[in-house]
């Protein structure tokens, strides 16, 4: 065993912590099982973190400062998708853990809530731009968040592909989303 310097012993934990708990989700993976994906002991992981929750609480922090790093936090303009997907690429198994493991956890449920309410929020502003006010903008700014991160994912899912298109097409579906949220314009 390499001597690191505890922050990079740190990032080291969290990195294998990252890939075991993306593969297994929270529950199903133990201490033993980061400890053999980070090559360290039970003992080593106890030097850097309190518990299991502790631990796991400070990979979906990791995972979320990158995220907010990279797509930025106020505005989903026409570069909000592309930086998603390129997030995501760069970080897969945190942006899983986010939103779909961290998700179905009621004991992290609160930090996905944020996320979720944050992201109504800025689409809701956003959205208002070009869709009327009423139920349609709230039914447009409840499902288009959840909507493409669901397609982030299952983009992360299919292997990546068309990666130079991948934006484009989500992007087209968010549009048809929003087409559908305006009223229908009057029939002669």
């Amino acid at each position: 065993m390499r001597r690191l310097r505890r922050a990079e012993r740190r990032e080291q934990i969290l990195d294998a912590a990252t890939r075991a708990f993306a593969r297994a989700g929270y529950t199903a993976t133990g201490l033993d099982d980061i400890a053999a994906e980070a090559e360290l002991t039970r003992a080593m992981l106890y030097r850097h973190f309190d518990s299991k929750a502790d631990l796991y609480r400070a990979v979906l922090d990791r995972a979320c400062t990158r995220l907010t790093e990279a797509t930025g936090a106020d505005d989903f303009g026409d570069d909000a998708i592309p930086a998603l997907l390129r997030a995501a690429a760069a970080d897969p198994d945190g942006f899983r853990l986010l939103f779909r493991h961290a998700a179905r956890e009621p004991d992290f449920r609160d930090l996905i809530d944020s996320i979720t309410a944050a992201s109504r929020e800025v689409g809701r502003r956003n959205l208002a731009r070009v869709i009327p006010e009423g139920p349609w903008l709230d039914w447009a700014a409840d499902l288009i968040p959840g909507f493409t991160l669901d397609a982030v994912i299952a983009w992360l899912d299919a292997g990546r592909p068309d990666p130079e298109h991948a934006a484009e097409r989500i992007s087209q579906a968010v549009h048809g989303i929003m087409a559908a949220a305006h009223p229908p314009t009057a029939r002669r």
